[in-house]
Formats: C-alpha cells, sequence, structure tokens
C-alpha cells in the first residue's frame, strides 16, 4: 500500500493546485479503497498479478479523479449530472405518465439531490469519514464526485443471473413512489394550462410551480458572467457584419440540433458547416484577443489562476513559449498595458498582441488536453 500511497500522492501533488496535506489525505483515502478491493477480490487474489492489479486501479482511480478536477468546480458539478441524467433519463418517468421532456428533467433533478447526498453518506462510510464530513476543496470536491459516478454505475446483482447499475434501481424505485400528481408536466404548467383542458389543476400549486421555476437561478455570479460573454460575442459579430455568425450563435443557445439550424437557416449541410468553422474562427479571435480577459474571467482561468494551469502545465508552457514571452506574461501578470510592455521589450503595440494571442492559444491547448494526455477536452 506504501508504493501505492507514493505513487497517487507523487501524481497527485504534480497535477493538482491543491496543498501537500490536502493531496496527502486524498491519495490514502485512495490507496486504502484499492487495497481493500484488491484484498477482498478472489479474482484478483487468484490472478497472482495482484500489485499490477493495484496500481492499474489505482490509476484508474486517480485519473477520474484528476479529470473532475481539471474540469473544475461548476462544470464538473455539470459533467457529472449529465452523465447521471443520461443514464436515469429512459427509467425516471411512471409507466403509466405521459411526461414530457420538461418533465423528466424536473423530476431528474429531484431524484438526483437525493442521489448525491445518499452517495456522500456511502462516500462517508466507505472512507471512514465522520458523519460531518463534507469536501470543501477542489481537490476533495473533484475525489466525491467521481466517487459519485462510480457508485452510480455499480452493477448490483439481481435473481437470474442478471445485474443492475445502482443508481438506475435507485431511479426506478423513486418513480414508483411518486404519487400521480407529480406526473404533471412543468412545462406546460409554467406556460399555463389551455383553455379546453379538463385537468382539474390547483391553480394556487401550479402558480408556486412556476414561480420556484422562474426563480431558479443557480450561481447568480456565474450566469451573469455568461450572460455578459454572449452580450459581447454578439456585439463583436454584428461589428464585423457576421450576421450570419450572430444567428448562427443565438440558434445554438437554443440548444437546437444541426438540422434544425439547417432548416431554420435555409442551408444545406456542406453551407451550415462552413458557418460553423467561420463561426469558430470568430469565437477564438474574441477569446484569445478581444475580449481575453472576461473569457478567462468567465473559465476561471484568469492571470491570476496561472491562466487555470496546475503547476506541470504552468512549467510545459514556460518551457514552451521561450524565455522572451515568459517576460511578456510577467509583465501581463503585473497588470502592465500594452503600450509600456511594448516599450519594454522594444517591439510595437501590435506585436505585443500578436504575441499574446499566441500565447494563450497555447496555454488554451495545454489546459484543454487532458490531465492524462490522451486525446483533448471540448469543454472550452
Amino acid at each position: 500500500m506504501e508504493a501505492i500511497f507514493q505513487l497517487l500522492f507523487s501524481e497527485l501533488k504534480q497535477s493538482t493546485r491543491a496543498s501537500e496535506h490536502n493531496c496527502r489525505d486524498v491519495a490514502m483515502r485512495i490507496a486504502e479503497e484499492v487495497t481493500r478491493i484488491c484484498d477482498q477480490s478472489q479474482r484478483i487474489q487468484a490472478s497472482g498479478e495482484v500489485e499490477v492489479w493495484a496500481t492499474t486501479l489505482a490509476r484508474h482511480r486517480l485519473q477520474q479523479c484528476l479529470n473532475y478536477y481539471a474540469l473544475g468546480s461548476r462544470q464538473g458539478r455539470v459533467e457529472l449530472h449529465s452523465t447521471l441524467s443520461a443514464i436515469v433519463y429512459r427509467y425516471i418517468t411512471p409507466p403509466q405518465a405521459q411526461a414530457g421532456y420538461q418533465a423528466r428533467l424536473t423530476l431528474i433533478e429531484d431524484f438526483l439531490q437525493g442521489f448525491y447526498l445518499e452517495a456522500l453518506n456511502a462516500f462517508r462510510r466507505e472512507a471512514q469519514l465522520s458523519a460531518t464530513y463534507s469536501p470543501k476543496t477542489l481537490l476533495e470536491l473533484s475525489e466525491y464526485m467521481a466517487f459519485v459516478e462510480r457508485y452510480g454505475k455499480r452493477r448490483i446483482p439481481l435473481r437470474g443471473g442478471r445485474s443492475q447499475q445502482l443508481i438506475i434501481l435507485r431511479a426506478q424505485t423513486f418513480s414508483q413512489q411518486q404519487p400521480l400528481e407529480t406526473s404533471v408536466d412543468m412545462e406546460q404548467a409554467a406556460e399555463g394550462a389551455g383553455v379546453e383542458s379538463d385537468q382539474t389543476w390547483n391553480d394556487t400549486s401550479v402558480q408556486q410551480v412556476r414561480e420556484l421555476m422562474v426563480a431558479k437561478e443557480p450561481e447568480p455570479m456565474v450566469e451573469d458572467l455568461r450572460q455578459e460573454v454572449i452580450k459581447e460575442l454578439m456585439a463583436y459579430l454584428e461589428e464585423n457584419q457576421r450576421n450570419d455568425c450572430a444567428d448562427y450563435f443565438s440558434l445554438r443557445l437554443q440548444d437546437l440540433t444541426t438540422h434544425e439550424i439547417e432548416t431554420i437557416l435555409g442551408l444545406t449541410p456542406r453551407q451550415r458547416d462552413y458557418l460553423q468553422q467561420r463561426f469558430k474562427y470568430h469565437l477564438i479571435r474574441f477569446a484569445l484577443r478581444h475580449r481575453w480577459e472576461l473569457v478567462h474571467q468567465w473559465l476561471e482561468a484568469d492571470l491570476e489562476k496561472n491562466l487555470g494551469l496546475v503547476p506541470h502545465q504552468w512549467q510545459e508552457l514556460h518551457e514552451k513559449i521561450g524565455q522572451e514571452n515568459s517576460e511578456l506574461l510577467r509583465l501581463k501578470q503585473k497588470g502592465k498595458a500594452d503600450t509600456e510592455i511594448a516599450q519594454i521589450l522594444g517591439c510595437t503595440v501590435n506585436q505585443v498582441q500578436k504575441r499574446w494571442f499566441k500565447l494563450l492559444e497555447q496555454a488554451w491547448e495545454i489546459r484543454n488536453r487532458l490531465v492524462s494526455g490522451e486525446g483533448t477536452s471540448t469543454n472550452e
């Protein structure tokens, strides 16, 4: 176990900005879990390669944790919620109900809130933590989110040699326990009952539901930043007379499918693909040059946070950009204006801005690369 712990501890220190104490605690919990699994598994014990299994399992656990860490608090929670929602979507509606898409989402929201609490209690129990433990740092939150995903996907043996994922069993039980009145389609409730409806909904209850739905605005500061980015990007596209890109962006914000966008804009698939490429070109220029500070603040990757890079990624960036651009990065972090930086570096303001664009592009590529170095992420 000591070798597994040292492996995990070293990787966590290298790949995160967490404190040494924090890395040590998380590494110890993962190492103990891996050791327990290997000790209890007859198949692993019979394989004669217990150390190999333990190392592979530890790296798998570590990678799950680091993946959520790389996503950050907000995006990590979105990713977890999305993954679990997709798993239970088919199973969350009572069989007799004809619920719409929005009604299912509302039920999933209710179900997952309880499931997260169940998973937290399971995490406390299995990791031998106190009954009041809650994740407080980003690394601890990442560890917890990785556990929740694994916990939900655990296979539970059933009669007849079958098995099912734990979260699906919980979702089915949740659905069966719902009283009939909860099968109200929240989308219909939000829009109000039609005049020809023969439903006998309690008007006061429906009004309360609608008020709660409208009032539900999680993380208002993040949402404000998102809206500011959308507003500025729209203004940028219009200033550059790219109204076609603005129309495309507007439809993308509505989560319309590619086919729906093509139909609305009257484009062939090839024309839509060209438009998508033009939009991507302007999006990158907006994010890395025009309003890079706003976008990086929204991504929680501003200069104060080393452009969102963990220590070894930050070192990799310095090695890539060379000494001269490292000086540019240092001056930017000190808050120097482009005109002042140009004087110090002996170049024009335009050259400073071009070099800064290239530097941000390199940081963007490093940040978006999965911690394992396998493939790239498209989260940004």
